[in-house]
């Protein structure tokens, strides 16, 4: 009995089983169990297509199809069931106690589907030894339950095994697999040797210095006999190969089909190489994936795709033809756009009033006009009698542009605000210039066609009297007292006052006079440089709308007087520029705005909270976003709901889910796709002039309570209904006096 457990063709029954030996027995691999109980272990090789070799690959073999059948049930029919995933880790486990094989996931791979191949093996040996005849049709009677295998079968799993192959279904299968492997063409005659372990043969007695070889060569060594000859036919197949192989180059076997498939005129199936067995793979053979072809599914979307763009080509055709329509009269070459400096203003940068004259003649918006020789506008010549604008503030909502801008297919002027477009030069009016009646029917500029915004001039207690008597623009402006008081008690705009002294005293009195301020990189991301005209200066005395020029000035003296030298604001409170990121621009370059956007956020490490400046076109409201947090407060001054701008709203759920991607954070599933929007109940404004006011208010207030988290009922100490005219007076009174400091104006 001892020599028979010493016997290398029984191997050695496992730890775990009781069982006694069976004569002429099953292999069960004892001497492996019991070399590592002793710590002995295997070597295993791999050849350069990564398949097994080596004198122990037959022992690594057999006794994965011991582990098979002792931890996989008979009635598992697809290799793949996640089901088998805690027994398929036990195979490896225990191989890896065994042999020496890198725990990484190519080795894993390779084994588990070998040890695949041995369990559909197993299940057929039974079915042929057990259900079928010696003519391999099934039987009819109850086959007997196979006593011999009772270690690794259990009658239940038999009665369940019987049943599965008994079902019609498989037996139709089977026959069809049976006829067609019946005749083979050209058949293989290397038993269990296998290509690998046959080329690993081929190599040795032939003593190549080479790694791997063809695959024809080795299908046709595969179909030699043990007499050594070969047949007509196969030889045949071994010649078109290798005169195929002189005319086909790598790429091309790769990318289509191979040498041998060509020759044998069979299709190649995915993830397998003909001629090199189990385990050679596109990707180990060619060293990078074969292509497969593409699904139908995936034609149909290409398809689909190609069609979208050519829709798409067709309506920007339409577009560009509908621009040269309006356009007939452009300039040809930039030479003669270069003529475009008209002398009617002066060249420069010049605050402007910006009129239509359909339906009715009005005044629609202000900005600055660009007098510039060889101006170009977004690359291409400005139309005759025209020149380039840059849209500030808008005064009526609904009006049109003169030539609708093709690049971001905006139509309207709100949507223009922080662009650049082209505007006739007859509706342009340099500020200090009173544009005179229209060769029309209309009879001037009536009152009732104006917008609210230019109507209304809305000033603080005794503040008429301050205005009137500072515009009645006296010859000597320089003896106009600053501390004049219009009445007892009265709030008085100290700065205000001087301010609008200095510059009726100064250069910016005069058409087209603009100030600098430089704007460091810590404020916005980068570095810049803000425009500052008359126009601005002139909304802060008259209390109107605000441009980018002023809100971008204010964000700087907050800068200067809240966070500069203050390292817990500086780290806490970040701004984003409203010249990079506006309506017209998310518009036109959403891609840039993301873009801005993204670094801006990537710029902290801690928890910061980003005050933006959002125009919708003809509004002012104020973002905070907590990227990392990723909750977004809204703070909007006519109680309007985020879902108005969708544009908006669209561009920052991307940019905080692209910062989330880039800076690797683990999101639960729930929140993937959930950014927090808060709606804060902040003052609302009651008329249609006062956003931009409210919004410096609502970053000065932010910044002053030092808190990441805004209430949803605002800050206690800043709660009520509406800003009163001297909260805002205040907010004036600090940016005047911060032009006044930083000497922005000088006589």
């Amino acid at each position: 009995m001892a020599s028979d457990q010493e016997n290398s063709q029984d191997a050695n029954a496992p730890d775990d089983t009781s069982e006694k030996e069976i004569t002429r027995g099953i292999t069960i691999m004892k001497s492996i169990i019991r070399d590592r109980d002793k710590a002995v272990t295997y070597n295993v090789n791999w050849n350069a297509d990564n398949q097994l070799i080596g004198s122990n690959a037959a022992k690594l073999a057999s006794y994965i199809g011991t582990l098979v059948r002792m931890h996989i049930p008979i009635t598992a029919t697809r290799w793949s069931n996640k089901e088998l995933g805690s027994a398929k880790d036990k195979i490896w486990t225990e191989i890896l106690r065994s042999f020496n094989i890198e725990d990484t996931t190519i080795r894993k791979k390779y084994i588990l589907q070998l040890a695949g191949k041995r369990h559909r093996g197993w299940r057929t040996f039974l079915t042929n030894k057990y259900l079928k005849d010696k003519e391999i049709f099934f039987v009819e009677y109850d086959p007997e339950y196979p006593v011999k295998y009772a270690i690794f079968i259990t009658e239940e799993e038999w009665v369940a095994f019987v049943a599965q192959r008994r079902d019609e279904n498989f037996k139709k299968v089977s026959a069809t697999n049976r006829e067609r492997a019946s005749n083979p063409t050209y058949a293989y005659k290397k038993g269990r040797l296998g290509y690998a372990r046959l080329e690993e043969k081929i190599l040795d007695e032939t003593k190549s210095d080479a790694t791997s070889l063809p695959p024809h060569v080795l299908w046709k060594e595969a179909r030699v006999g043990k007499d050594g000859t070969v047949r007509d036919d196969v030889q045949h197949i071994y010649d078109e190969c290798e005169t195929l192989s002189q005319s086909i180059s790598t790429a091309e076997d790769q990318e289509n089909r191979s040498v041998l498939s060509r020759a044998l005129n069979v299709p190649e199936y995915p993830g397998r190489v003909r001629g090199k067995g189990h385990g050679c793979t596109p990707t180990s053979l060619y060293k990078n994936p074969r292509r497969r072809n593409p699904s139908n599914q995936e034609v149909m979307e290409t398809l689909q795709a190609l069609q979208a763009q050519v829709l798409q080509l067709q309506k920007d055709n339409e577009r560009y033809m509908c621009m040269e329509k309006c356009s007939s009269q452009l300039k040809e070459t930039s030479e003669k756009a270069s003529i475009n400096c008209q002398n009617k203003f002066p060249e420069g940068i010049s605050s402007c009033q910006l009129y239509l004259s359909s339906p009715t003649y009005r005044l629609v918006g202000k900005g600055k006009v660009h007098n510039t020789s060889g101006d170009l506008l977004h690359h291409r010549p400005l139309p005759d009698g025209h020149l380039k604008v840059s849209v500030d503030v808008v005064l009526d909502k609904d009006a049109l542009l003169p030539i609708p801008d093709i690049v971001s297919e905006t139509t309207l002027l709100r949507d223009a605000i922080g662009s650049f477009v082209a505007w006739p030069l007859d509706l342009i009016f340099i500020d200090d210039e009173t544009p005179t009646k229209p060769a029309s029917k209309d009879k001037g500029i009536l009152r009732h066609n104006e917008s609210v915004a230019s109507q209304k001039e809305v000033f603080a207690q005794g503040s008429q009297q301050l205005s009137q008597k500072i515009g009645s623009r006296q010859k000597n402006k320089r003896d106009l007292p600053v501390t004049y008081l219009p009445k007892k008690g009265a709030f008085v705009p100290r700065y205000q006052i001087s301010l609008e002294t200095l510059v009726d005293s100064s250069d910016m009195a005069t058409a087209g006079a603009i100030r600098l301020l430089d704007m460091e990189e810590d404020i916005f991301g980068y570095s810049c440089t803000e425009t500052i005209g008359k126009e601005d200066l002139e909304h802060i005395f008259r209390h109107q709308e605000l441009g980018v020029g002023v809100i971008h000035t204010y964000i700087r003296f907050l800068y200067d007087n809240f966070m500069r030298g203050n390292d817990q604001l500086s780290n806490r409170f970040r701004f984003v520029s409203s010249s990079l990121v506006n309506k017209a621009l998310i518009c036109r370059e959403p891609d840039s705005c993301r873009e801005y956007l993204v670094k801006r956020f990537m710029a902290s490490s801690t928890n910061n909270l980003y005050l933006w400046p959002y125009n919708s076109g003809c509004h002012w409201l104020l973002l905070a976003i907590d990227p990392l947090k990723e909750v977004v407060y809204f703070l909007n001054s006519i109680d309007g709901e985020w879902t108005n701008y969708p544009d908006m709203k669209q561009l920052v759920d991307t940019s905080i889910k692209v910062f989330r991607s880039q800076r690797q954070a683990r999101v639960p599933r729930t929140k993937s796709s959930n950014i927090t929007w808060i709606k804060v109940q902040c003052p609302l404004q009651r008329n249609g002039i006062d956003c931009g006011y409210f919004v410096m208010r609502f970053m000065r207030e932010i910044i002053n309570m030092n808190q990441i988290e805004i209430p949803i009922t605002y800050f206690d100490e800043y709660k009520c209904a509406h800003y009163t005219r001297l909260q805002l007076e205040q907010i004036k009174e600090e940016l005047c006096q911060y032009f006044i400091e930083k000497r922005l104006i000088s006589i």
